[in-house]
C-alpha cells in the first residue's frame, strides 16, 4: 500500500470516527442521557459499528438522519 492510500484510509477511518462522536452526541442530547451511556448502548447495539460501516452515506445526510438510523437501530433490535 501506497503512502498516499495509508494517508487517505487513516483519514477516512478519522471521519468516520468523528461521525460516531457526533451521533453519540446527539442521541445523547434529544434523549437527555448521558454521552457514557448513550455509548454503552450504541455499543451493545453494534451501532458505531453500523454507523461506520454505512459512513458513505450517513455522512451526506443531515445528523438527525444519523440519530434516526440509530434509533431504527435499536427499536429492530429490541423486538
Amino acid at each position: 500500500m501506497t503512502m498516499e492510500r495509508k494517508i487517505a484510509r487513516r483519514d477516512t477511518k478519522r471521519e468516520e470516527n468523528l461521525l460516531v462522536v457526533v451521533a453519540v452526541e446527539e442521541y445523547s442530547r434529544r434523549y437527555n442521557m448521558s454521552a457514557h451511556d448513550t455509548l454503552a448502548l450504541f455499543l451493545k447495539f453494534g451501532i458505531t459499528d453500523l454507523i461506520r460501516q454505512c459512513y458513505d452515506t450517513l455522512h451526506t445526510q443531515d445528523i438527525y438522519e444519523c440519530v434516526d438510523f440509530a434509533d431504527d437501530i435499536i427499536k429492530r433490535k429490541n423486538l
